[in-house]
């Protein structure tokens, strides 16, 4: 493992079993992980940004290179700002695929020094997504299957409460 830092942004509203996959195998290749719940001004959170970096910190709380942030810079203003060598992006499918390559043109055009490195997710967690779980715990389904099983409970409660 190189002594590289990265930093994997996201919404993470709520995390889920993909984002802790892609946590746990960039942390394995990676000296140091920042784990950065960031703004994005095109989404309208359910979780607040304290909540987010709390289940994150939960959730990653056994691997010892990974630290959980919450910033409103930009995220490639961030990584400049820590020292980041590396933007960790998911790709599920082809329309994050469009959009993480259009997120890599321009944080590359603004620093040509900060890398992208993408993730497929793993077989397993490939069709899981954020809003998704949101919509089964809405519902009253079973989520334990696809966020960390420590935070079911809590994001089943948390989502009814706010959706009543």
């Amino acid at each position: 493992m190189q002594d590289i830092l990265a930093i994997y942004p996201g919404s993470f509203d709520p995390i889920s079993n993909g984002h802790l996959d892609i946590i746990e195998r960039a942390s394995k290749i990676f000296a140091h992980l920042i784990v950065l719940v960031s703004l994005n001004p095109h989404k309208k959170y359910l979780f607040h940004e304290k909540e987010r970096v709390n289940m994150l910190k939960e959730a990653t709380k056994h691997l010892n290179n990974v630290e959980v942030v919450s910033s409103n810079l930009l995220v490639i203003d961030f990584a400049r700002a820590k020292g980041a060598k590396v933007i960790v992006r998911g790709i599920r499918n082809q329309e994050d695929f469009i959009n993480e390559q259009n997120l890599y043109a321009f944080n590359h055009t603004l620093d040509k020094n900060i890398e992208t490195v993408a993730f497929f997710p793993s077989a397993n967690t490939l069709f899981i997504s954020s809003s998704g779980i949101k919509e089964l715990a809405l519902f009253h389904d079973d989520i334990k299957d696809f966020v960390p099983e420590s935070l079911a409970n809590y994001i089943v409660k948390t989502i009814r409460k706010r959706f009543k």
